[in-house]
């Protein structure tokens, strides 16, 4: 176990292992249309974060899936960074995790059965933390180590946050400093040393447990979860649902210290020039802006932070329920207005 490193298995890592935004939008405009039942609230008209469907007039089931490639060589780390990142979906929504499904793709071959059962072991640790059960699963023989959650909530259908509701005015809140893909590139290069992979586990393996409270608040109107497109591309998700301009303030944003030093000594990962390229046409940075500060803004994060848009005078409320949730560093980053589709970043 000690000598194998995960990440050498895996062409990319984490949350940098999606398929870039403009190829996934291609894709799926090809997809055919499904059935959709008045019963289904939110399904992917506005790639929202998970899948909500009402039962009755008090409850939803709130389903999502999550999984990728190792973005750390620990299996147990591995483990409990990919079951953070899944649950965070449901919280993303508003909901409260009720039970999880296991995504496992190993290349039994490479890997010992201990190796394996310690990734295991870690997604099992944050599903106890959420307080609820693994419930079974699929597992598959592949090329690259994959694993990952099926995760189920349940909400009422009145307090659903989507990412499409957000409101002129909105000022914009975020619970996580930006830099985890940052991070993997420096590890994969040998570069991250014990006290910066400490930073990295700590924010991806921080459950995003303030979501039911903030959906509870009436002035609160959007949110969603900042991955693998990074805080530019999962901002102009909300844009787009929600048909509106947006404007950050970088000086306000909070990031990784150590990340963003690796940022400034041009250390990024490939993704983060894939989401550029994908949605850089929408995205209006100020003369000056310097190189590193736009690999921050199209960093992917892995089990990254929510990101919530809410009233101005509710701003102080919303920044006190993460940190009595211990998110210390969540800041108000910018603002919505009217406008096209757009980010502008002064």
């Amino acid at each position: 176990m000690e000598t194998i490193r995960l990440t050498q298995f895996s062409h990319g890592g984490g949350c940098g292992c999606k398929i870039a935004p403009a190829v996934l939008a291609d894709l799926l405009a090809r997809a055919p249309a499904g059935i959709v039942p008045p019963q289904l609230l939110v399904g992917a008209e506005t790639a929202d974060d998970a899948a909500v469907y009402q039962l009755n007039e008090r409850q939803a089931i709130v389903a999502t899936t999550d999984f990728f490639t190792p973005i750390v060589d620990d299996p147990f780390d591995f483990g409990r960074i990919a079951a953070t990142n899944a649950i965070s979906d449901v919280y993303a929504m508003g909901a409260t995790p009720i039970m999880a499904l296991a995504v496992v793709g190993m290349p039994l071959d490479k890997l010992p059965g201990e190796v394996i059962g310690r990734i295991l072991e870690g997604g099992a640790s944050i599903c106890r933390e959420a307080g609820i059960p693994i419930a079974g699963g699929h597992s598959i023989d592949v090329l690259e180590p994959i694993y990952g959650l099926v995760a189920l909530g349940v909400v009422d259908p009145a307090l659903v946050k989507r990412n499409a509701g957000a409101r002129a005015g909105d000022r914009l809140v975020l619970g996580k400093p930006l830099g985890v893909g940052i991070l993997s590139a420096a590890l994969k290069k040998g570069l991250l040393d014990a006290d910066g992979y400490a930073e990295m586990i700590r924010h991806t393996t921080r459950l995003n447990t303030p979501g039911p409270a903030l959906a509870a608040m009436d002035a609160v109107h959007a949110v969603t979860d900042v991955t693998g497109f990074g805080l530019a591309g999962h901002l102009l998700e909300v844009c787009r649902g929600s048909r509106l301009a947006a404007r950050l303030d970088f000086d306000r944003i909070p990031l990784i210290d150590a990340a963003a030093g690796f940022a400034r000594d041009g250390i990024a990962t490939g993704a983060s020039g894939r989401n550029w390229a994908g949605y850089c046409d929408q995205v209006h940075l100020a003369p000056g802006m310097q190189d590193w500060q736009q690999k921050l803004l199209t960093d992917p994060q892995t089990s990254g932070g929510l990101l919530v848009s809410c009233a101005p005078e509710a701003v102080a409320d919303v920044l006190a329920c993460f940190d009595q949730a211990g998110f210390d560093q969540a800041a108000e980053i910018g603002a919505l207005s009217t406008g096209l589709v757009s980010l502008s970043v002064v």
